[in-house]
């Protein structure tokens, strides 16, 4: 783990996840932790929000919520009418077997809906049952450990895959689902909720996909991708 306490040319000139803390905090935090759902209502809601907004997936959970009123009716209602309630969100024929199958699993094996009894379990003890499920991968055990639980899990999405490559923190070569544990690794456990939502907000604003702003990062000085991405901006420019 890098000394948060120092400043960067103290340790040396490539960025560390020490810096994200350090220097992306002040840019968007702070951020206090409180639980979003229930665990297995956030299991739901993962499952809406997969290839979609954030609008249209909240739209269609409010919706999915107001139809049935609970996880319990969700899981006993027909197919077709799961994909009614949830159609707004996209993919719904897709996603609409896969919600009421793993509520289904979850029921079957525990007689509820409840799994509060993870956060009792090690964090390896807690993915690994959640993986278990079907459908169920590391980002989506990521998210109902670490939102609704508080386990320092890290999800990564789209952006914190792309901003932590560019940064280093993950190889180039290193897929998405192994970056979840390497990532993981290199954070304080007490950090990775907000180191996790300051990526996300690097790659929206700044870190950008096709355009990152390299002037206006504030870690630019030790960005092992900086210059080639200025490189390309200046042949643009030509």
């Amino acid at each position: 783990m890098e000394d948060y306490r120092k400043m960067p040319g103290e340790r040396k000139k490539r960025v560390a996840t020490a810096d994200v803390m350090l220097l992306l905090g002040p840019e968007y935090g702070p951020f206090e932790w409180e639980p979003r759902f229930a665990p297995a209502s956030e299991l739901v809601y993962t499952i809406l929000s997969q290839h979609t907004s954030d609008i249209n997936s909240e739209r269609a959970f409010k919706n999915l919520m107001a139809t049935f009123g609970s996880l319990e009716d969700i899981a006993s209602a027909p197919v077709g009418d799961i994909e009614d309630a949830i159609r707004m969100g996209g993919l719904a024929k897709v996603k609409a077997p896969r919600i009421k199958a793993v509520l289904n699993q979850i029921f079957e094996e525990l007689g509820s809906f409840d799994l509060m009894f993870l956060k009792d379990m090690s964090l390896d003890e807690a993915k690994a049952w959640l993986k278990r499920l079907d459908g169920i991968g590391p980002k989506t055990a990521a998210i109902i450990l670490c939102f609704s639980l508080g386990m320092p899990a890290m999800p990564v999405d789209t952006h914190i895959y792309r901003v932590s490559q560019r940064l280093g923190f993950v190889g180039k070569k290193i897929s998405v689902e192994k970056a979840h544990d390497i990532l993981e690794a290199k954070v304080e456990p007490e950090d990775v909720f907000d180191f996790h939502l300051y990526l996300i907000n690097h790659g929206r604003q700044v870190c950008k996909a096709l355009r990152p702003r390299c002037g206006r990062c504030v870690l630019a000085w030790g960005c092992p991708s900086r210059a080639a991405f200025e490189r390309k901006a200046k042949k643009k420019g030509k």
